[in-house]
């Protein structure tokens, strides 16, 4: 069976990942078509060796489509999903504006793939945040097996996570620094350019930025509501990839060799795990690659049944157009499959 899918946003970068997902993992399509705002109708987007042409979103009928790929930012998805849903189209939303409605199932398919059943209720199925959805990955086999009652996370966050215009900033302003010319900021709060930024999206009343709280209340939804979890979030002058510092607590004992052991076969996951120089993972070696990757696992004295560790992933990739690709493919193989039987 195959299956005409929509991508929206097809001009950004994820949508663009979503449009090379789609043709390296082979997924059945039977049309793909490239959809965005009217300023960008006529732009060429490839899909594997094929030019295809940007339509108009605004103008698209969904009628007929099967499948649609959202990467457009919370007022498209907000506007639109609705829309694409009621006339027949299936939406997978990377936006962050359906994750927390409670008709709406937010799915990781490695960790929650029962949850797709829900989106009869909508006909929309919501993506994770990209440092949420590699932290859930990572957690899952762990919390099965001893259960994760408190995580602390410190994140460092590519530039690509904030689109196009942070990539080109973090480029122009790298080019500034070593000519000599004055920096121009625009799109980060501050400069990015060999700096960190502890600051991603708007603040909050309590103090935390609302990605710190995304990670919180997603983590919730997908694994456990009874998850403690704080974390700080830092964007980082890297082009591709997340990092994450992990510290948890867990309920009953485990060791870092058992864990090492658990998520050496757990799906999604590769452990690459050495002490010594260099036996660990950086973003910038994971760039390009599905996997979510753990290192540096140890156990935390600090606290009784506690475990750190290293988790990084391609944002573009895991923590985003791979996720959204996944959720189709387990789509079609648990529901649409069965519904054309």
């Amino acid at each position: 069976m195959t299956y005409k899918v929509a991508v929206v946003g097809a001009t950004g970068v994820v949508g663009r990942e979503m449009l090379n997902i789609l043709h390296e993992r082979k997924f059945p399509v039977s049309e793909v078509v490239a959809l965005a705002s009217r300023r960008s109708v006529g732009r060429d987007v490839m899909f594997g060796d094929k030019h295809i042409k940007v339509k108009a979103l605004d103008e698209y009928d969904f009628r007929g489509t099967d499948i649609a790929l959202f990467s457009a930012g919370g007022a498209t998805s907000k506007e639109w999903a609705p829309r694409a849903a009621a006339q027949g189209a299936i939406v997978i939303d990377n936006s962050s504006f359906w994750r927390m409605d409670p008709d709406v199932p937010l799915v990781v398919p490695e960790v929650n793939p029962d949850a797709l059943a829900g989106y009869t209720k909508k006909g929309i199925i919501a993506n994770p945040n990209c440092s949420t959805a590699q932290l859930v990955v990572a957690l899952k086999p762990l919390h099965d097996r001893a259960k994760i009652t408190r995580a602390v996370v410190a994140t460092y966050q590519s530039v690509s996570g904030a689109g196009n215009e942070g990539v080109t900033e973090l480029e122009r302003q790298t080019k500034q620094i070593l000519v000599n010319d004055p920096v121009v900021r625009e799109k980060f709060t501050k400069q990015i350019a060999f700096n960190v930024i502890p600051h991603i999206d708007v603040f909050m009343d309590d103090g935390y930025t609302k990605e710190e709280w995304k990670m919180t209340a997603e983590t919730r939804k997908i694994l456990d509501p009874k998850i403690k979890l704080t974390a700080t979030c830092v964007r980082v002058p890297v082009f591709i990839g997340h990092s994450e510092a992990v510290h948890l607590e867990f309920e009953n004992p485990i060791s870092a060799e058992e864990a090492r052991e658990i998520l050496s076969t757990a799906p999604g996951v590769q452990v690459l795990d050495r002490r010594e120089d260099a036996g660990y993972i950086t973003p910038l070696e994971c760039a390009g690659d599905y996997n979510t990757f753990v290192s540096r696992i140890r156990e935390d004295f600090t606290v009784e049944n506690g475990l750190a560790m290293w988790i990084v992933s391609d944002n573009l990739r895991k923590g985003a157009a791979l996720n959204a690709v996944q959720i189709a493919e387990a789509l079609a193989a648990r529901h649409l499959k069965k519904q054309a039987a």
